[in-house]
């Protein structure tokens, strides 16, 4: 599994997991297919978490989450976007130069 991942990866791994990743990990071993809700967007995904299903939290909502097999090596964070993507309406006034001119409707 190390020599899949990426450098910043197998760093972390190298200084070992703490407290708080082992503790999610064992709550998944528990919960397989019932999602397991966590903070912790910094995890690196490891290959025993393949197949659960993680609630991922973005500042406001836990997104449900199942991690498949092409995922490992990559952070919990990237599958639980924590902000709206911005749909563009019609431009207003001042958006271009010429916009200053044209009459409101």
């Amino acid at each position: 599994f190390m020599e899949l991942v990426h450098c910043r990866a197998r760093r972390r791994f190298q200084r070992g997991l703490k407290r708080k990743p082992m503790g999610l990990i064992k709550k998944l071993r528990a919960a397989k297919k019932s999602a397991s809700v966590t903070h912790l967007r910094n995890m690196i995904i490891v290959p025993e978490m393949i197949g659960s299903v993680v609630g991922i939290y973005n500042g406001k909502v836990f997104n449900q989450v199942e991690i498949k097999p092409e995922m490992t090596g990559h952070y919990l964070g990237e599958f639980s976007i924590t902000y709206k993507p911005v749909k563009h309406g019609r431009p207003g006034i001042g958006a271009t130069h010429s916009s200053k001119f044209v009459p409101l409707k």
